[in-house]
């Protein structure tokens, strides 16, 4: 990346340092939500259309490879208790996370991948290493390869015999979807919402009919239970397994912020005067290399404390409900999929072992409707870890590079989509190398390393956002306590990889 030069930077009017070797950003006023959503009252009907949305493309990616792979799998093997908590500490934990990220997107406007840059020692470290930790993490491919499996065996009516290749060629077909999406979309991040709305409500919507009908009382209790019962592991389940499933409970642990950028995206805050990723068919927006702050003044405080009670509604309002529903409704499906086919899933058959034991029990009709869902909770997940790979990559590109603004002519879309076909092809090579669950399980723990490092970023930046908009000292134990809990579980994957684990249960 070529190397700014915070001090010929010729700026307009007023102007704030934050953090070192990026700009000041640039100091104008907060706007008004009523101004950003154009309508002139912001009540119930406007909320949930127009300024609810950027959680729901983290909610899609959340009822995914955690809920429908690696929690059913861990229940299916060894029941609620012991396993449960792990789930509901990992949602809240995460959830305060996404609040704290979103903070400084809403207060400065720029990606989280972008404000990395300004922590000590500067952005020839951070943007180039958090570039490569999320592609590093995702790029395996284990929720698309998990996709096609669902894909194939809705085509077959059958389970895809193992080492299959149908599978894999599907889940291509899924990455050439999310292209053709993006592609054609005016404003990306409003296409992944609102296809976000229609997958996610499907998906809880079908799932709790499903649930209503097959999971007796007794199964939907100690579900319920499970979630708030402090009790030690199950014998037999590795720490490495829960550590999967607490890196991608509810979205992906110290990784989550690879999503939050979205609410530059939707005009949150100052992201409204920052621009956005726009498709083909929008016009460019002109999106700022630098962000934008605004002044410590009572008015710009009011607009902040309104911006933030939509940052909460929409985090803890959707988000965190989403995510625990969107654990509870599968995992006991799968407890009743394991009491009616007398088995248990294994790694190789998770993504379609509900649809074959249903079909066993009550016929072709269930059969097809779980995997419906299942390839509905999988695709979700596809579109927005595939397109936050692209995005992450653009905005760093971007932000920190003034030699490549000039070849794109001012315009990331010129990076975008190339960038999104070379790791299409990346990934349809990489998706052929090992069982979908078990590349999912690695890029969860992968997302528990990023818990040890970025929350201390995180602290440092927000620490120095306008007055009104800094955390207070309970949102710093918060965070440290993401520290500490995923923290544990990638040291010992580590501990695992290279030898004996940590922890044995």
């Amino acid at each position: 990346m070529d190397q700014i030069d915070v001090r010929t930077q010729q700026l307009e009017g007023p102007s704030r340092q934050l953090g070192v070797s990026r700009p000041p950003l640039t100091v104008e006023d907060l706007p008004e939500p009523e101004e950003v959503f154009k309508v002139s009252r912001l009540g119930a009907r406007q909320l949930f259309m127009y300024a609810l949305g950027p959680s729901l493309i983290a909610l899609g990616i959340s009822i995914g490879s955690g809920e429908w792979l690696l929690g059913p799998q861990a229940v299916g093997q060894y029941g609620f208790v012991g396993v449960g908590w792990i789930i509901l500490v990992s949602a809240v934990l995460q959830t305060f996370y996404n609040v704290e990220i979103s903070r400084y997107v809403m207060a400065t406007g720029e990606a989280p991948v972008v404000g990395w840059g300004r922590v000590p020692p500067g952005y020839l470290l951070w943007a180039p290493f958090g570039v490569f930790i999320i592609i590093f993490a995702f790029i395996a491919g284990g929720w698309a390869a998990s996709a096609g499996q669902g894909v194939y065996a809705l085509v077959h009516g059958s389970i895809a015999p193992s080492g299959a290749e149908e599978p894999r060629l599907w889940a291509i077909a899924l990455l050439v979807l999310v292209f053709l999406m993006t592609l054609f979309a005016k404003r990306i991040s409003r296409s992944l919402e609102l296809a976000n709305w229609v997958m996610v409500g499907a998906i809880l919507i079908g799932l709790l009919a499903i649930d209503l009908f097959i999971v007796p009382f007794d199964l939907w209790w100690e579900g319920i239970r499970g979630f708030f019962t402090p009790a030690a592991p199950p014998a037999g389940i590795t720490a490495t397994q829960l550590g999967a499933l607490a890196g991608f409970t509810a979205l992906a642990s110290g990784l989550n912020w690879y999503v939050m950028g979205h609410y530059r995206d939707k005009g949150y805050g100052m992201g409204y005067r920052t621009g956005f990723i726009s498709g083909l068919r929008g016009e460019s927006s002109g999106l700022r290399d630098s962000g934008v702050t605004f002044g410590d003044d009572a008015a710009n405080a009011g607009r902040w404390r309104r911006w933030y009670r939509l940052l909460l509604a929409d985090q803890w309002g959707i988000f965190f409900i989403g995510a625990m529903l969107g654990m509870l409704l599968p995992t006991i499906l799968m407890a009743r999929a394991v009491e009616l086919s007398g088995k248990k899933p294994t790694t190789a058959n998770v993504p379609t072992f509900v649809a074959s034991a249903l079909d066993a029990e009550y016929g072709r009709g269930l059969f097809y409707a779980a995997l419906i869902i299942g390839v509905l909770i999988l695709f979700s997940t596809q579109l927005g870890i595939f397109e936050a790979m692209v995005r992450v990559t653009t905005d760093a590109s971007h932000a920190n590079s003034p030699r490549l603004r000039r070849l794109l002519d001012g315009d990331p879309r010129k990076f975008y989509y190339p960038f999104m076909l070379v790791l299409l092809v990346a990934i349809s090579i990489i998706l052929h190398l090992a069982l979908p669950v078990n590349l999912v399980q690695w890029s969860a723990n992968m997302s528990n390393l990023g818990a040890l490092i970025f929350p201390f970023l995180l602290i440092y930046l927000n620490r120095q956002l306008p007055k009104v908009a800094r955390p207070r000292p309970w949102h710093t134990v918060l965070l440290l306590a993401n520290v500490l809990f995923f923290g544990f579980f990638f040291i010992n994957f580590i501990s695992d990889f290279f030898g004996d684990p940590l922890v044995t249960f």
